[in-house]
């Protein structure tokens, strides 16, 4: 279970003399260095690493680090806004304990994700991880709800080999093609046992469209603990590869043209323990709660995409006809529209029901991307929002007055349209506060200046091997 409560300097009640027993245990499996993990605005993964002794320590007065990584870009230049990326202050970084994972691909080191606060004891404004905790405490709160979430990954695996910044599939197979599998059969076996090493239990990895792609689903969990997650899923990926003579890229877009790698994310709401998304009176099962919740993340899908698809390599991935979800409708089961209508299977609905929010990738920060998605619900619950008519096949098949008439629009086609939208968006810019809105705002207009004048393979180069 996720550690919910903010922390505190001292520790909370217990903290420490959980460190401490944690500490030597880990010692004794051989661990001697700890990574504490976040995931800046980004959407890169930033740590700082401690010595295993050092965990009781970190637990009761944290690890210092500088909060001008809120205001980082993909390529480590530094933006600012009024009050983040200067050089001055500091933060302190609290593991959770509740996650510490011994990391089965990397002998000698375990892994936490943690919470920033400042030096005074006070939650920092632009920690997205503490942001996700705070919408999710709220939701309980004010409606009752819980949520389960997953995140897919999806990633493209290369030859280590390759010219520098280059990228060589590492299979030949079609596909979904078995061929893939038994290509890189050892490697895949090895992700499998350190993923159940570590608690990670995984639905299904198999062979996905793009050249070398791959995918792997993981179970839901509360949204907090379902983003902690997919950064350990992530680390894992990479240092088995690694340990292969690969190299894996989580790139929206690790070539120009083509088919990208997805981040989809799944989300349930839940009351009292049922599952809203089964069993109502709504179109597919839904709830008249549920179907309000998708009505609010519809509505605000167009912002979102600046959290979501938050990268300049974001907007080659977005593309009509290869199931992006680039258009603002949703349906039942629909690979391309934004929103997708999962029912689950006979027996099993009022488990398996769920949303899956399409135009999502893994350049996005976690945290963002489900807090900003939870909040956009929760707006659409709060005003008793109403789905429109659902879309089947293709919608970019529709004609412009088809379209226009059914509420059916294009997604933002690039990152400068997805900054737009959501400094318009007053809803979603309040729910993540002033200094967090600031700073994902300035960090996407920095990628933009960034890549201004590169044609996409360049963009597509930029990126590939950043996230």
């Amino acid at each position: 279970m996720t550690t919910l409560a903010d922390p505190v300097p001292g520790g909370r009640p217990g903290d420490v003399d959980r460190a401490t027993a944690l500490s030597r245990s880990l010692f004794e499996q051989g661990v001697h260095g700890i990574v504490l993990a976040y995931v800046d605005t980004a959407g890169i993964g930033r740590v700082k690493t401690v010595p295993t002794s050092r965990l009781a320590s970190a637990a009761a007065w944290g690890v210092g680090m500088s909060p001008v990584f809120d205001t980082f870009l993909a390529n480590d230049h530094i933006v600012t806004t009024d009050v983040l990326g200067s050089p001055d202050g500091d933060l302190r970084l609290y593991p959770d304990l509740d996650q510490v994972v011994v990391l089965a691909a990397q002998p000698g080191w375990a892994w936490a994700p943690v919470d920033r606060i400042t030096q005074d004891g006070e939650r920092h404004p632009g920690c997205s991880r503490t942001f996700l905790r705070r919408i999710v405490a709220a939701a309980a709160r004010d409606h009752g709800l819980t949520f389960r979430a997953g995140i897919e990954i999806e990633w493209t695996v290369g030859r280590g080999s390759a010219p520098d910044g280059e990228f060589v599939p590492a299979t030949t197979g079609p596909a979904y093609g078995a061929t893939r599998q038994v290509e890189l059969s050892d490697y895949l076996g090895d992700l499998l046992a350190a993923l159940a090493a570590q608690g990670v239990d995984v639905d299904q990895v198999h062979p996905e469209y793009a050249a070398g792609q791959f995918e792997v689903s993981v179970g839901a969990l509360d949204p907090v603990a379902a983003a902690d997650r997919s950064v350990l899923v992530r680390q894992t990926v990479r240092a088995v590869a690694q340990r292969h003579g690969l190299r894996v890229s989580f790139s929206p877009a690790v070539v120009a043209r083509g088919v990208g790698n997805g981040g989809h994310v799944h989300l349930s709401a839940w009351r009292d323990g049922r599952n809203l998304h089964s069993g109502g009176e709504r179109r597919y099962g839904m709830t008249a709660d549920a179907e309000s919740f998708a009505a609010g993340v519809l509505a605000h899908l167009p912002a979102l995409t600046a959290v979501t698809a938050p990268s300049p390599a974001s907007h080659l991935r977005l593309k009509p006809s290869q199931w992006a979800g680039v258009f603002t409708c949703w349906g039942l089961e629909t690979r391309e529209t934004a929103i997708r209508v999962v029912t689950g299977t006979a027996g099993l609905r009022d488990q398996q029901a769920n949303l899956e929010v399409k135009p999502v990738d893994l350049a996005a920060n976690p945290y963002l991307a489900l807090g900003c998605l939870i909040a956009a619900g929760l707006d659409g619950l709060a005003s008793g929002a109403s789905l429109p008519e659902e879309v089947t096949g293709d919608p970019a098949g529709l004609d412009a007055e088809e379209a226009a008439a059914r509420g059916v629009r294009r997604l933002p086609t690039s990152l400068t349209e997805a900054v737009e939208e959501f400094r318009a968006d007053g809803e979603l810019r309040g729910a993540l506060g002033p200094v967090l809105a600031d700073a994902v705002a300035a960090v996407r207009e920095g990628e933009i200046a960034a890549v201004h004048g590169l044609d996409d393979d360049r963009v597509a180069a930029a990126y590939r091997w950043v996230y």
